[in-house]
């Protein structure tokens, strides 16, 4: 109903908005405001990608890179999901029946696994590589535990504050299936990022900025190009956000 959207809505929009401001506390502000957004074009990636081993290691050095990762701090492995059975839960929603790419820390090294699926596409390959690095970058360097509720959900905003929202935002790995609820409401949570909520945080990247119309615009996707122009619609005319370029604090 009206007023349950609007409450989920409201949630959403508190999440990202306080944990935007969290990241910035974090990793600084000018790495949400300065930085350029990350982009699937030769500039940003100029080594060949032909879905070998070792152009997949080049492209994960790239992405470390952006990340503010050390390359020679993580391992990458490859693996092959041969479960291709499609399961549903009791509402007959689709499980997911594996995980494209798996964050594994050691004591001395990042062991970031990638399903050998994903080589053969550039976007997803990259949000994969950007989501296991954002884990890294938090619960490798012990700013959070893991067992937070929004631990995905802050992994996700983590890689799109460090540019990478474009290539997680087109494909959001969301599925109803995996819904439970907000803290203290009986609101549906997802556990990864969904559509609106990467519209949102990116509508920020360019208000940020005072872009009505980035540059980067041409390359979201169908669903997500409109998600975004109303959010940033939103933020120029209200200015409604407690994570602001005016509010510093």
């Amino acid at each position: 109903d009206v007023e349950r959207s609007r409450g989920l809505g409201d949630v959403y929009k508190r999440q990202i908005e306080n944990r935007l401001q969290w990241l910035s506390e974090q990793f600084g502000r000018d790495t949400f405001t300065r930085r350029a957004v990350i982009l699937p074009t030769n500039d940003f990636f100029p080594d060949p990608m032909d879905g070998s081993e070792s152009s997949v290691r080049k492209l994960l050095d790239q992405v470390c890179r952006y990340m503010d990762v050390n390359p020679d701090d993580v391992v990458v492995e490859f693996f092959t999901n041969k479960n291709e059975m499609w399961l549903v839960n009791d509402d007959g929603k689709y499980l997911p029946t594996g995980a494209a790419g798996l964050y594994d820390e050691r004591s001395d090294k990042t062991i970031i696994h990638i399903e050998t699926s994903e080589m053969s596409n550039l976007s997803n390959l990259v949000g994969t590589m950007a989501h296991e690095l954002a884990h890294l970058r938090l619960m490798g360097e012990r700013r959070v535990t893991g067992y937070e509720y929004d631990n995905e959900l802050l992994t996700d905003l983590t890689a799109l504050f460090h540019g990478f929202g474009i290539f997680l935002g087109n494909s959001p790995r969301n599925w109803d299936s995996q819904y439970s609820t907000w803290p203290g409401t009986k609101l549906k949570r997802p556990e990864y990022m969904t559509l609106p909520m990467f519209a949102y945080a990116l509508a920020h990247t360019a208000w940020f900025r005072d872009q009505m119309k980035p540059d980067w615009l041409p390359f979201l996707s169908f669903d997500l190009k409109p998600a975004f122009k109303q959010g940033i619609r939103y933020l120029m005319e209200t200015k409604d956000s407690t994570f602001s370029p005016e509010n510093r604090g």
